[in-house]
């Protein structure tokens, strides 16, 4: 997959919302009954092992998606989405984190989430 410009990074990621959406509800569903499972609580009304596998498989495919894209899955909690890209010569990565409104920000590829500024 090559670079994006930013409005394509913005358009490909509205098209994923409903991908990261399903991830976050997926992720959490499980989380609560993988705890249920752990500390052998009474039935969860998720359902039991068999459930968890399916949503495990579930995740897995939602995963594949966004990276079919050729954005980068970086973070699974908090979600965290990188779109290659290039700006005035500079590889940098426009990120986009669960609960940012839009795709705002980028950092250089040297420097990780910590450089992370804001997109002009």
């Amino acid at each position: 997959m090559g670079l994006f410009t930013v409005p394509e990074a913005r358009a490909e990621l509205a098209r994923l919302k409903p991908v990261l959406e399903e991830m976050i509800t997926v992720r959490a569903d499980a989380a609560e009954l993988t705890a249920a499972l752990e500390h052998g609580v009474a039935p969860s009304d998720l359902g039991g092992l068999p459930e968890l596998k399916g949503m495990q498989a579930r995740l897995d495919e939602l995963m594949t998606q966004v990276q079919q894209t050729g954005a980068e899955l970086k973070g699974f909690a908090p979600l965290l989405v990188d779109f290659p890209a290039d700006l005035d010569g500079v590889p940098v990565l426009l990120c986009w984190l669960e609960g940012d409104p839009e795709l705002g920000w980028y950092h250089r590829l040297d420097l990780g989430f910590a450089g992370r500024r804001r997109l002009l």
